[in-house]
């Protein structure tokens, strides 16, 4: 099994690479791979609401001046996902914002690649605006329909300059405590995939307040 850690931080190796790093530890420890990609520092475009995902099919988002594709097949195959982003203004980070819209647009397009994979959402932030941010990265996780993995409190640990999120330990259990967790669900998944048949898919109703 293979879980995919998603570091939205521009720092490489700050604290949102340290609460990745802490999950992960958790989930190598139980024979789950792990593997982090950095998509923080990088130039991606937000969505365009171009629709050439839902019209192609094809698992590919339009917009060719970054690597999506290639993290949108990566992902697909992974067993689970954990995203990770610091606080910007009481918010996801810019660059995390437009991975996160494209990536769910294209799953959401080409019949919800993310259905059923075990998820979490981990943030890293100096002082407040942790939960908004952690609330606004698990509407992704609950709108397609993934299994989220918990903790003993909400995601979030606190450090401003890189490394100084380790002093502080109810974060550490935190993401401890995550990683055992997302590492059950996974097995648990996978020991009832021969004997739990997965929900019926159903046809998404579309609605809005006008007609």
């Amino acid at each position: 099994m293979k879980v995919i850690g998603i570091n939205g931080s521009p720092r490489k190796q700050g604290n949102t690479f340290l609460a990745l790093s802490m999950v992960a530890s958790e989930l190598k420890s139980q024979d789950i791979d792990f593997e982090i990609l950095h998509i923080g520092h990088k130039m991606i475009h937000g969505c365009l609401a171009c629709g050439k995902c839902a019209k192609n099919k094809d698992e590919k988002c339009n917009i060719k001046t970054d690597d999506m594709n290639l993290w949108i097949q990566k992902i697909k195959k992974a067993d689970g996902i954990v995203l990770g982003s610091p606080v910007y203004c009481s918010g996801i980070a810019g660059t995390m914002k437009s991975f996160l819209d494209r990536l769910f647009y294209v799953s959401g397009a080409n019949g919800n690649l993310m259905r059923h994979k075990v998820a979490a959402s981990v943030v890293a932030v100096r002082r407040t605006g942790g939960s908004v941010t952690f609330d606004s990265l698990n509407h992704y996780l609950t709108y397609n329909e993934m299994i989220i993995a918990s903790s003993v409190y909400w995601n979030v640990i606190h450090g401003r300059e890189a490394g100084e999120a380790i002093q502080d330990a109810e974060g550490v259990q935190l993401m401890r405590v995550l990683g055992k967790n997302m590492a059950w669900l996974l097995k648990m998944k996978e020991a009832t995939a021969n004997t739990i048949e997965p929900p019926e898919k159903e046809i998404n109703e579309r609605t809005n307040f006008i007609r």
